[in-house]
């Protein structure tokens, strides 16, 4: 009896191995790029052209919670939607306009985020482990600052790369650093729980 289970167990555990992805693990990405959608229709448009968003509140929880490779999944569906004419970018927003235009740079940015996010150090410290758990996030959030902010600059034509670097290091880097550590308190102890589902 023992034995027919193992056996089961065996053969559910080389099925999965098989598939990139599980069902499970695909509705939990489709799940989350629905979060994404609804979370980018809270911005604050500006004169600048560049709204105040919590998207990266959004991008930050996705990959902590469901690691580097599923939260990737979910941030490419979500930019992919948007790419092909869903109106899912902020301000509902879609196309591949969005993308190549003054913010597209921070969309497309968000797959590195997401994975900088996702990953789940093993030091073999916890006190190290805990100090990148936060740490690889913020790194994320900078990797994307530098990317859209780059995109905006080479788009903007009158605005140098030092004057939106200035401008962003007062309205957008200290409330993004601030909201990917509030993901990263919120995301752990989600992530543990959703573990528990896949």
């Amino acid at each position: 009896m023992r034995s027919d289970q193992s056996l089961k167990t065996n053969m559910r555990n080389e099925t999965k191995a098989k598939q990139l992805f599980t069902t499970k693990e695909l509705a939990l990405a489709g799940m989350f790029a629905a979060v994404l959608a609804v979370i980018s229709q809270i911005s604050i448009p500006l004169p600048t052209g560049v709204p105040i968003t919590i998207q990266i509140f959004g991008v930050a929880l996705v990959g902590i919670i469901l690691g580097w490779r599923l939260g990737m999944l979910a941030t490419v569906v979500y930019i992919l939607l948007g790419a092909v004419g869903l109106p899912i970018f902020s301000s509902f927003r879609g196309g591949i306009n969005v993308i190549l235009g003054l913010t597209g740079g921070y969309i497309w940015g968000w797959v590195f985020m997401v994975f900088l996010c996702g990953l789940k150090p093993k030091t073999g410290n916890k006190t190290l482990n805990t100090f990148l758990m936060f740490l690889l996030p913020v790194l994320g959030t900078i990797v994307d600052e530098i990317i859209g902010g780059l995109q905006w600059a080479a788009l903007s034509g009158d605005i140098s790369i030092y004057g939106v670097f200035t401008y962003s290091m007062v309205a957008f880097v200290p409330k993004d650093i601030f909201l990917t550590i509030l993901a990263v308190i919120i995301g752990i102890p989600v992530r543990k729980a959703v573990q528990k589902l896949i």
